[in-house]
């Protein structure tokens, strides 16, 4: 079975584009927007029993600085909804595609007719490596330091993306941004970009999915539009899924020095519903979900692993509490 996956990175090229080996773990100049590759892939022998993520067969309609024609005429009538996808910490660029195809099957499994979406990734530059030694925290903080140099490039591609989601909205699709672990830091600094680099709101998605997000609990606490406080000015709802036994962000916590993680227990203040109105913000618990291969790393990724967990996603997609 081959997974299409649409996708940009601003990865550096080492090599021919239509080859995934030649997206390397250097970044493309950070202020060239027309840098960031984009691209087709498709990945096949996506097996969700054995929870592997596929081969990346084939990469095909690579464009610079813009989806293809041919791209932006598929994502603008998919047929379908659309789910965005922003990977975390130790994800090549091989793993940041496959992981994409498998959530796309992952959550059409779900058996919510909503939630079976065309997916569109962005990766940016992590090494894929985790904890190695003799510094194991050395790698995380350059993943860290890339997502955060990776925000001017991911806000360009949501303001490539805007009209092709305003044309897919107006033929009925609905469209999902889902942000694992890094990821929203690499989101916190695109959101920021947003509105620094002078644009207004936009209702780019319909839902954002922050999941087991290794971003400050204090994110919405700054002034706009500081780190996550001006997501709600694109996003018209959030759900923010967090656990306290989520072990990845325990050592994360530690190696910032100590500073609580939005994936722990929710943001600072997260039972203040004049600050998070329900309508617009989703807090969801995830600390009791034990239905699947519990150990150090899954913990950190219940939102691919918990059929319970993807049940609540899957109905968040196809329009659950919505006020």
């Amino acid at each position: 079975m081959l997974t299409t996956v649409y996708f940009a990175t601003n990865r550096a090229l080492t090599g021919a584009p239509e080859d995934w080996r030649s997206y390397g773990t250097g970044i493309v100049t950070p202020s060239n927007p027309n840098a960031i590759t984009y691209a087709t892939a498709f990945v096949d022998n996506t097996n969700l029993t054995a929870d592997t993520t596929g081969a990346i067969q084939q990469i095909e309609n690579v464009s610079t600085g813009r989806f293809s024609q041919s791209a932006i005429d598929d994502l603008s009538n998919p047929g379908r909804n659309l789910l965005v996808f922003i990977h975390g910490f130790d994800n090549s660029f091989e793993a940041a595609i496959t992981r994409a195809a498998f959530n796309r099957e992952w959550f059409a499994q779900s058996g919510v007719a909503a939630a079976d979406t065309t997916v569109v990734a962005f990766s940016w530059p992590s090494l894929g490596r985790l904890l190695d030694l003799p510094l194991p925290w050395g790698d995380y903080q350059h993943d860290q330091i890339k997502a955060g140099q990776s925000g001017f490039h991911l806000m360009t591609f949501f303001a490539n993306l805007e009209p092709i989601l305003r044309r897919a909205r107006a033929n009925g699709s609905r469209v999902f941004l889902l942000a694992h672990s890094m990821g929203n830091w690499a989101l916190q600094a695109a959101v920021e970009s947003w509105f620094s680099h002078g644009n207004g709101d936009a209702d780019l998605f319909d839902e954002a999915i922050l999941a087991a997000a290794d971003e400050r609990y204090d994110s919405f606490d700054f002034p706009e539009p500081g780190r996550l406080s001006g997501l709600h000015r694109l996003a018209k709802r959030m759900s923010i899924y967090f656990s306290r036994i989520d072990n990845v962000l325990t050592l994360s916590m530690a190696i910032n020095l100590g500073a609580k993680r939005l994936g722990q227990d929710g943001p600072h203040d997260r039972f203040d519903t004049g600050k998070f109105p329900p309508s617009q913000y989703r807090m969801v618990d995830c600390s009791g979900f034990r239905d699947y291969a519990f150990n150090f790393a899954s913990s950190h990724q219940y939102y691919r692993r918990s059929p319970g967990v993807r049940t609540d996603i899957a109905q968040t997609m196809g329009g659950a509490g919505i006020v």
